[in-house]
């Protein structure tokens, strides 16, 4: 590589600056974020270094947008660079701490030119990977969002409202189950809700979709709302019955956008095909093998070995050492999604494989904590998948996990 392209972005438009292997400045201009803008960036690259022999690699701080992706399907490598990076080499350049979009775009073509190696493009993953990337994110901060409306209602029920929590305490998803949020729509006070009798709780479980169990049920929840709790006043308990009704509707909203999401996901990663050596791990189902192949993507070449994905995925410990002392502890800079999706992936896991299951235990017994134990099966389990990825093989639990003879 003799030519380099660094871009500055911006929302409006876009500062461009090109140089050649000896730091020259060739070429520089502001582009404007529209496709008359991408065409001039183009035509400037052609101008300047691509050719038969190869393309410009560019240097930009954003993973997304519509000029990243524009760049990527033109084949060129497409370096992000982190900007915190970027305000370290700037550092280099200048004491004074002085600032312009254009020495940005200097700094980001001089970091290509000088240290190249040490950073990697962006993987040339296949556009289902990028479509199921988009799905699994939007899915999983629909599901953030979704526990942030639940914590939200709860807070506000537990100060006028505690029959309704005691009536869904035992109950698997608690107030978020479809029964329960009909149920507050149409009693959202415990006044309203001890007016309600039992045919009427029946005909609110039978609309929320339950059909097993409609009396005995109807009957327990009525029993629970007739029974004796403090109150609030009469307008304060109203105007928070208001107040429920709205984080209401924002919960049902968050509901249904993960599961809908959920679904879209799924129907997505089925038609991957990889998803099938996915899925063959023990812990991986389907919605959660979309999240997995969504941060690693299906560019085998991204990662060297295993080694290197595990350090990805923060499952694999790192070492700090100065002078007389060393540390091993675990990393906190890691891809945070993929280290989540490892959290469930490893605890679904201790019951589907005997092997991951004798891991954890003796990783406990050897002092390790929970999340330690967990994060360890992760690291094994990981590495099991890489292999099978990479060598195009199901999952194998005597090869995985095998067990040494005992000794005679």
């Amino acid at each position: 590589m003799t030519v380099f392209c660094g871009i500055d972005w911006s929302e409006e438009h876009h500062d461009v600056a090109v140089i050649d292997a000896e730091g020259k400045l060739l070429a520089r201009r502001r582009i404007s974020d529209d496709a008359a803008g991408f065409g001039e960036l183009l035509e400037l690259l052609a101008q300047t270094g691509d050719g038969p022999g190869g393309v410009v690699p560019v240097a930009i701080e954003t993973s997304r947008g519509l000029l990243t992706a524009c760049l990527r399907a033109t084949d060129r490598p497409v370096y992000v660079i982190n900007p915190m990076a970027v305000a370290r080499y700037r550092d280099r350049h200048a004491v004074s701490r002085k600032k312009s979009d254009h020495a940005d775009a200097m700094v980001l073509a001089n970091i290509l030119r000088t240290d190249a190696a040490m950073h990697r493009p962006l993987p040339d993953d296949s556009d289902l990977v990028q479509a199921i990337a988009v799905l699994a994110h939007t899915q999983q901060d629909a599901v953030w969002d979704r526990t942030q409306a639940h914590n939200r209602l709860r807070s506000l029920l537990r100060e006028y409202y505690p029959g309704f929590l005691a009536a869904f305490r035992q109950a698997r998803g608690g107030i978020m189950r479809p029964e329960a949020r009909v149920i507050l729509a149409a009693a959202p006070t415990p006044a309203a809700a001890a007016e309600l009798t039992v045919d009427q709780l029946a005909g609110l479980l039978r609309q929320a979709g339950r059909q097993r169990g409609l009396a005995a049920e109807a009957a327990r929840l009525h029993e629970v709302f007739t029974a004796q709790y403090l109150r609030q006043p009469s307008l304060v308990e109203q105007a928070m019955g208001r107040q429920a009704l709205a984080l209401l509707r924002a919960l049902d909203a968050a509901c249904l956008n993960a599961d809908e999401l959920a679904v879209a996901a799924e129907q997505a990663f089925d038609q991957h095909p990889d998803a099938e050596i996915i899925t063959s791990l023990p812990g991986l189902g389907w919605l959660t093998g979309a999240r997995v192949l969504a941060e690693l993507g299906d560019d085998r070449s991204r990662f060297a070995d295993a080694r290197a994905l595990k350090a990805y995925a923060g499952s694999a410990p790192v070492t700090r050492a100065s002078g007389k002392s060393v540390f091993v502890m675990h990393r906190r800079v890691k891809n945070q999604r993929l280290a989540g999706a490892g959290y469930h992936w490893a605890f679904s896991a201790l019951t589907a494989s005997p092997g991951a299951r004798a891991h954890y235990q003796r990783r406990r017994q050897a002092g390790d904590g929970h999340a330690a134990a967990l994060r360890n099966t992760f690291n094994r389990l990981l590495g099991c998948l890489h292999h099978c990825l990479q060598t195009r093989q199901h999952y194998q639990e005597t090869i995985a996990f095998a067990i040494a003879p005992a000794p005679a």
